[in-house]
C-alpha cells in the first residue's frame, strides 16, 4: 500500500509540474497577447473601412476567412477520432492523446465560429442568423452544428477534468493561491465515491456518443456550403467523406505537434512515449490513405469527363496559377508524409513533429485550393471591372486579421494544458493498477 501511495504521489507530481506560472510561460504568453493585439488592430481597420481592406471582392466573395473557417472546424474534429471513435472501442494507449485531442477540439471549435465573424461586413447583424434563419439555408445548419459541437467537446473536457482537479487540489501544495480556489470552484465539491464515479463514466460515454455524429455532421454540413452549388469544382456528393477525412489528418497532425512540445516542455517523457508516436503515425498513415483516396476521386472524374467548366479549373490547378501551391500540398502534405512514415525511423517524436507540421501547413493551404480558384472561373463571363476583381489576392490587413485566430487558439490551448494535467491522473494510475477502477 505504501508503494503504491508513493507511487501514486510520483505521478501526480509528474502531472502537475507544469502547473506553475514561469517566465517561458510568461514570455510566450506576452508574444502571443502582443501579436493578438496587433492583429485586432487590422480587425478594427476592418470593422472601420468595411471588406474593402481585404480582398474580396463581387466574384470571390469568399477568401482567406473562410478557408480558415474550414481548417478549424476540421482541425477541430479530431477530439471525435480520439475521444470517441478510440474511446469506444477500448483501446488503452489513447490515454495520454485523448486530452490533448479534446482541448484542441475546444479551441478550434471555438475559434471556427469567431472566424465567421471575421468574414462579415456587419457583425452587429449576426443575431439575424438566430432570427430569421431559414431551416432551408444551410448556413443556418453549421451555426448550429458548430455551437452543438463546441458544447459538448466542452463538457466532455470538463466531466474528465473533475476528479483530477479534485485529486490535485487536495495533494498538491505547489499551486499559486489563486490556482488552487479556481480548482476548489471547479471541482464542484467532488469526492471520489464509487457511485459518483460511476455517474461520470456514465455521462462521459453518453457524451462520446453523442459527439460522433455531432462531428460527422458538422462537417459535412461544412462540405455542404460547396456542395450544393453548381459551381464547377465544388459540384460533388463526394464532399460530405471527403471533408472528414481530411478533417482527420489536420487534426491528427495537430495533436502530434501538441504532444511533442507537451512532452519536452512539460517533461512528460514517461507518460507521452515514443510508443504513442509510433501508434499516431499508424492512425495518420491510415486516415492520410482514405484521404489519399478521396484526393483521387475528386479529380480523376472531372478529368475524365473533362467539361469545359471543369477543364478550367482543373488547368488552373495542375499547370496554371495554383499549380505550386496545388502541387506542394498534395507531395509535401500528402503523399510524401505517408511514405516517410510507413518506415518506423520516421515515426519516432523528432521526425514526426517534422513530418506534421509539414502536413498541417499543407492542410491549410489545401483549404485555401478548394475555395479560391473555383470562385475565380464563374459561368459567367467577367467583363468590364478592374483586374483586382478577376484574381484574389490576399491584403496584409486580410492576413493579419486570419493569423489572430491562430494567436486566439494558441491563447486557449497554453492557458488549458498550463492550469490542467494534460495526462489525466486518474486514469494512469487505473492503468497502472495504483488505484481501481470501481473507485
Amino acid at each position: 500500500m505504501d508503494e503504491n501511495n508513493t507511487a501514486l504521489n510520483k505521478i501526480t507530481e509528474d502531472l502537475t509540474y507544469h502547473i506553475r506560472i514561469t517566465r517561458g510561460f510568461k514570455i510566450w504568453m506576452g508574444f502571443l497577447i502582443i501579436g493578438l493585439c496587433i492583429c485586432l488592430y487590422a480587425y478594427t481597420l476592418q470593422l472601420r473601412y468595411g471588406l474593402s481592406v481585404a480582398g474580396i471582392r463581387d466574384y470571390v466573395s469568399w477568401g482567406l476567412y473562410i478557408s480558415n473557417f474550414v481548417f478549424f472546424v476540421a482541425t477541430s474534429l479530431i477530439g471525435m477520432l480520439i475521444s470517441g471513435v478510440l474511446s469506444l472501442t477500448g483501446i488503452k494507449w489513447i490515454t495520454p492523446v485523448a486530452r490533448i485531442a479534446e482541448i484542441i477540439a475546444v479551441a478550434f471549435a471555438a475559434i471556427a465560429g469567431l472566424v465567421i465573424i471575421m468574414d462579415m461586413g456587419r457583425p452587429d447583424r449576426l443575431t439575424n442568423v438566430f432570427i430569421y434563419g431559414r431551416f432551408q439555408s444551410p448556413i443556418l445548419w453549421d451555426v448550429t452544428v458548430v455551437t452543438t459541437y463546441f458544447v459538448l467537446s466542452a463538457l466532455l473536457l470538463f466531466l474528465t477534468l473533475i476528479s483530477d482537479i479534485a485529486w490535485v487540489h487536495k495533494k498538491t501544495d505547489h499551486l499559486p493561491g489563486w490556482v488552487k480556489k479556481s480548482y476548489s470552484v471547479l471541482s464542484l465539491n467532488w469526492t471520489n465515491t464509487p457511485e459518483k464515479n460511476r455517474i461520470i463514466r456514465r455521462c462521459v460515454r453518453i457524451l462520446l456518443i453523442l459527439i460522433i455524429p455531432c462531428a460527422l455532421a458538422i462537417h459535412t454540413v461544412t462540405s455542404w456550403l460547396f456542395a450544393m452549388t453548381t459551381r464547377a469544382g465544388w459540384d460533388s456528393t463526394l464532399f460530405g467523406p471527403y471533408f472528414v477525412t481530411g478533417a482527420f489528418v489536420s487534426g491528427g497532425s495537430a495533436v502530434i505537434i501538441a504532444m511533442y512540445f507537451f512532452q519536452k516542455n512539460y517533461k512528460l517523457q514517461n507518460y507521452i512515449t515514443n510508443r504513442h508516436f509510433n501508434n499516431m503515425g499508424k492512425l495518420l498513415v491510415l486516415v492520410m490513405l482514405v484521404y489519399l483516396y478521396f484526393n483521387i476521386n475528386e479529380f480523376l472524374v472531372p478529368a475524365y469527363k473533362l467539361k469545359t467548366a471543369e477543364a478550367i479549373n482543373l488547368h488552373d490547378l495542375f499547370s496554371g496559377r495554383f499549380a505550386l501551391m496545388f502541387w506542394a500540398v498534395q507531395i509535401g502534405g500528402l503523399i510524401l508524409p505517408i511514405i516517410l512514415m510507413l518506415f518506423r525511423k520516421m515515426r519516432a517524436p523528432l521526425p514526426m513533429l517534422i513530418i506534421a507540421l509539414a502536413i498541417f501547413i499543407g492542410s491549410w493551404f489545401k483549404r485555401y485550393i478548394i475555395v479560391i480558384p473555383v470562385q475565380e472561373h464563374p459561368y459567367l463571363p467577367i467583363q468590364y471591372v478592374p483586374y483586382n476583381f478577376k484574381v484574389y489576392t490576399p491584403t496584409l490587413t486580410e492576413i493579419a486579421i486570419t493569423l489572430s485566430s491562430f494567436f486566439l487558439a494558441l491563447i486557449i490551448i497554453t492557458m488549458l494544458s498550463k492550469f490542467f494535467p494534460v495526462v489525466p491522473i486518474r486514469e494512469t494510475a487505473v492503468e497502472r493498477g495504483l488505484i481501481e477502477e470501481e473507485e
